[in-house]
């Protein structure tokens, strides 16, 4: 049975290669191509742009991508089982899709990539959020992509887009709302899966601002969210007394009662917190 690309169904690519998911390697396939061509579209004009995507598994968002436009896609592997299958595709595409098995934690994509760059990927569940701190978080801003379009489970994209008070506010949404415009742009149920996980999917979408929404050091306010929100029950002055000795006196210079707990904290507070501990 062949799909709307020529190339067989995924379910087809799966049987005939083996290859079974690996909950080791936090992987869940996505069978339908009609979804994965949906998520492509999401990250927007692809046409003039070199995308990565980490944890491609048999290829089903790679396909997508591909098939609306995508300049190139560089297509980052862990998982050695999977090399036939993109192959097969790179095939398909002659000279647009190139192939890296290797951990996505331990390479420098930019290397085999030409800007403009949007980040479109499945994430594996066990990398997902290490990565996407870190795609948050360089040293240089603008970052060399310009939107990250990410599948995470549902409760983790909620946990981006969350507002101050709400009980899923913290480190994620911090460090993703300081620099970008995230916002959720699809769900997708267990079943959509293969094999299907115990919760539901989402995609966010995030377009990268061209300067932070305030200013701060980006390793400082990592440190110093990460800090506040491990103990988020307590209140600041006790959660952030391992960061400064006498962390009451950064608070009330950034304007931040030290009797609040980390989620009463607008991101404006905590830049504001991270400017004043950066200073000594």
């Amino acid at each position: 049975m062949t799909s709307y690309d020529g190339l067989p169904s995924l379910k087809d690519v799966i049987q005939a290669h083996g290859l079974i998911a690996k909950k080791s390697l936090g992987q869940n396939f996505l069978l339908d191509l009609n979804l994965t061509a949906k998520i492509a579209r999401q990250a927007g004009d692809l046409t003039k742009c070199d995308v990565l995507e980490v944890g491609p598994g048999p290829g089903g968002l790679t396909r997508g991508l591909l098939a609306e436009g995508a300049r190139k896609v560089l297509a980052v592997e862990k998982d050695s089982r999977a090399m036939g299958p993109l192959a097969e595709i790179s095939d398909a595409y002659p000279g647009r899709l190139e192939i890296i098995n290797a951990d996505a934690l331990d390479i420098n994509p930019l290397e085999q990539l030409t800007p403009p760059v949007r980040i479109v990927s499945n994430l594996p569940y066990n990398v997902g959020t290490e990565l996407l701190i870190r795609w948050l978080t360089p040293d240089v801003w603008p970052p060399y992509w310009a939107s990250l379009t990410l599948m995470f489970q549902r409760e983790v994209a909620n946990r981006i887009v969350a507002k101050p008070g709400n009980k899923t506010y913290g480190r994620l949404a911090i460090l993703s709302q300081w620099r970008t415009n995230p916002r959720l742009v699809m769900e997708l149920p267990p079943e959509a899966f293969s094999p299907p996980p115990k919760i539901h999917s989402a995609v966010v979408h995030f377009e990268a601002l061209e300067k932070p929404r305030f200013e701060a050091d980006a390793k400082t306010l990592e440190r110093v969210v990460a800090a506040g929100f491990n103990q988020r029950r307590k209140m600041l002055r006790a959660s952030l007394k391992g960061v400064k000795p006498e962390i009451e006196d950064y608070l009330v210079a950034a304007g931040i009662k030290p009797t609040e707990r980390a989620e009463q904290v607008p991101l404006e507070g905590w830049c504001a917190l991270a400017r004043e501990i950066a200073k000594d």
